[in-house]
């Protein structure tokens, strides 16, 4: 459960005496949220030595070690203070007795090491497929669209992580019907920078659980994390902030759903630059087929993998086969009318939540095609 101490066995081990050394080392720990086992002799060292998943040692250790025959393994770091190490080959040679894979100097490999902790707690991660979703002219429909591939994908036993990365759209917690549900907004995350834990970034967002105050009941027993903008604190959301947010959604969930604005920003970018596929949402109408051109020049600048979901009917019978043709991308898709989607997002509930109607079933779809074959990581 969340706020549970893991095993020991399960912690990263760090093995020093030093406190100035510890301090840092467990400033790296606490960046990457990782709890650890701190022993200060290789003798209170031997119980957890080969079970860790990661061994930080203290320059002071390093002999220690050596005498007490503590057998070589993978995973182990040398760490050493910059300034008082710096000059002094011993820290290097000490890596090399101890069989260290790594000799770094605290504060100043303080990021990398935050890294390494939390690469040994996390894993590889899963590599999730980033879906950016953006309207090709203004009230396109790709809110709605967005929310309900989160939702469906959810539906079908996928983790997902829905970000909203429109500050001027009203907020997707509305869409969800979240607003009342405590957690983390993006006024909470702009400082976000490097790498954040995926289990930290979860737990603390709203999620499709019930909870005091919510207008509507759960979406059911997975949560639906939403890292969602805050109508009382009009922020610019960062570059930084956004690939932190999306490389921790990355490592956590099958699909990472984000709903672009539209217009260039920063934060777009770089979750354009993430994306493994942009669906641009064209109404079936001529002038907003041409609105459309130009946010798919714009999206196709960063994006990799463009393709077109094209709302209908329209008013004259414009194909969606045309549109898709017209702006020279492949067509992902339709997204047919569906009347119910309207009343039900006035009442607070998200759309595609029963799995029946014209739109989940173009969303059952559209999640079929992303997994349909293997997916590169980027």
């Amino acid at each position: 459960m969340a706020g549970e101490t893991p095993p020991a066995a399960s912690r990263p081990l760090v093995l020093t005496a030093d406190s100035e050394l510890l301090d840092e080392v467990l400033r790296a720990s606490a960046a990457a949220s990782v709890s650890v086992e701190v022993v200060p002799d290789p003798g209170a060292a031997r119980r957890a030595w080969g079970d860790a998943p990661l061994v930080v040692v203290g320059d002071d250790a390093a002999d220690a070690v050596v005498r007490a025959s503590l057998p070589r393994r993978p995973g182990v770091v040398l760490v050493g203070l910059a300034g008082r190490d710096g000059e002094d080959p011993d820290v290097w040679q000490h890596g090399m007795h101890i069989g260290a894979e790594d000799v770094v100097l605290v504060p100043d490999a303080d990021q990398w090491l935050a890294s390494r902790f939390a690469d040994a707690t996390e894993g590889e991660g899963r590599g999730g497929t980033v879906v950016c979703v953006i309207g090709g002219r203004g009230g396109a429909g790709a809110s709605t669209l967005a929310a309900g591939l989160a939702v469906t994908a959810t539906r079908r036993g996928l983790s997902c992580l829905l970000v909203d990365a429109d500050p001027l759209g009203g907020g997707l917690d509305l869409v969800l019907g979240y607003e009342n549900t405590e957690g983390l907004r993006w006024p909470e995350l702009v400082e976000s920078r490097g790498r954040i834990s995926p289990a930290a970034l979860r737990d603390a967002l709203p999620t499709g659980r019930s909870r005091p105050g919510s207008r509507r009941p759960s979406l059911g027993a997975a949560p639906l994390p939403l890292v969602s903008c805050d109508r009382t604190s009009l922020v610019e959301l960062p570059a930084d902030g956004m690939a932190a947010v999306l490389e921790a959604g990355r490592r956590a969930a099958d699909l990472v759903i984000v709903d672009l604005a539209r217009g260039r920003s920063a934060a777009g970018e770089a979750a354009l630059l993430r994306s493994t596929v942009a669906f641009v949402v064209v109404p079936a109408e001529v002038r907003a087929t041409a609105a459309a051109g130009r946010v798919a020049e714009l999206v196709g600048a960063s994006a990799s993998d463009v393709r077109v979901v094209v709302r209908g009917p329209g008013p004259t019978g414009l194909r969606s086969a045309v549109i898709a043709r017209s702006l020279g991308l492949p067509l992902a898709g339709e997204m047919p009318f569906d009347p119910d989607v309207g009343p039900a997002l006035d009442r607070g509930l998200a759309p595609t939540r029963t799995g029946r109607g014209p739109l989940a079933e173009q969303c059952q779809r559209l999640v079929a095609s992303l997994f349909a074959q293997p997916r590169e990581a980027k």
